[in-house]
Parts: structure tokens; sequence; C-alpha cells
């Protein structure tokens, strides 16, 4: 019942959908006609608002951490299931028809919640993603994979705390990765376009 309580709460949560709230209290009009459609806070940008774009990102992730920390003071040892399902209600939110935006922001935010090593490890690994790439959709697949790969390894490295959030993190990398479908096939197609290349760049 527990498992199952959390996994609600975290979707409940993952699922309010800040960008399109906050682009239309904005008076910019609906996200979703923008750009991708995407609601997370790079599509959101490209309505020209930063300070829209800002408190999206913010907002986005803070739904991620409130679930993890939610979870944990009243329903302990379901953080990672209350993770995977902020995760998925921000990806899959029932109030847009079960449409969403592309999970990074959340899927930060619950790494964070979950261990702010872990958290720093992947924060290290976007960087260096972009410092090489300048696309923002290899850095957020490429810190995703690593958080699950770094669960994984956790207990033969002496970080032990980590191994139990494996399973979570795996699911949140495979959410995260089908929501990347469409870039995933523009990088192979080699057309997926670099940060700040115009308004075509790969959203989150």
């Amino acid at each position: 019942m527990n498992l199952l309580l959390a996994a609600g709460l975290g979707f409940v949560l993952g699922s309010i959908p800040f960008g399109l709230i906050l682009v239309r209290a904005a008076g910019l009009g609906d996200v979703r006609n923008i750009g991708s459609g995407s609601i997370g806070a790079t599509n959101v940008l490209r309505t020209g608002n930063k300070g829209v774009a800002v408190a999206t990102l913010l907002l986005d992730a803070g739904k991620g951490v409130a679930a993890v920390l939610l979870a944990r003071a009243f329903l302990p040892g379901t953080e990672g299931i209350a993770a995977v399902g902020a995760v998925a209600g921000h990806c899959f939110t029932p109030w847009l028809a079960f449409k969403g935006g592309k999970g990074f922001a959340t899927a930060s935010g619950v790494c964070a919640a979950l261990s702010w090593p872990l958290f720093l490890a992947c924060g290290a690994v976007w960087a260096a993603a972009i410092a090489l790439t300048r696309t923002s959709s290899i850095a957020s697949l490429c810190s995703v994979s690593f958080a699950a790969v770094a669960a994984f390894l956790a207990p033969f490295l002496g970080f032990e705390a980590i191994a139990p959030f494996f399973l979570p993190l795996l699911a949140i990398q495979v959410i995260v990765v089908l929501k990347h479908n469409e870039n995933i096939k523009r990088l192979f197609a080699g057309q997926e376009p670099k940060i700040g290349s115009g308004p075509k760049a790969s959203d989150q």
C-alpha cells in the first residue's frame, strides 16, 4: 500500500504543468503552441521570457524534490517509487492528455533529493557533455544514464547508500530516453541543433 501511495504522491506532484501555468500567467499564450509544444523549461524559453523559463526549471525540479522528501518523511523506504512517479507524472500529465515535458528537470530534482553526491556527479557529467557537444539532449541523456550506472556500481565502490536507488533511476532513465525519441532520431541523422543555434534547439 505504501508503494502505491508513494507512486501516486509522486505522480500527482509531477503532473503539475508549471510551464503551461506560468506561460499563461505571464500572458504569453499556450506553450503547447510554441516550438516543440513541450511544457519544459527549454521550450518555455522560446517565448523569449528568460524569467519564466528559469521559474519553470526550478519548479519542475522542485516538484521532484518535494515528492522524494514527502515520501521520505511520511512513507519511509518509498523514496525511489515516489521519484519515478514524479518523473512519469511530468512526462505524462493527465491534465494535458498524458503529454508533458521530457523529464530532465524533474529527474534532476529527484536525484538531488535521493543523493546529493550523486546529483553533483551527474551535474559534472552534464556540464562535460555540454562543453564537448554543445547539445542539450546529449547532455541530458548522458546525465540520466550516468545516474543509473553509478547506482548499479555503487556497492562495488563503497557507496552502498545509493544502491537501493538503482531500479528507480533505471526506470527514470528509460522514461527520459523514451521522451527524447525525436531528439535521438535527429542525433543519428546529424540534424540535432546545438545550443544557441536558433529556435529549433532541442527541448527538455
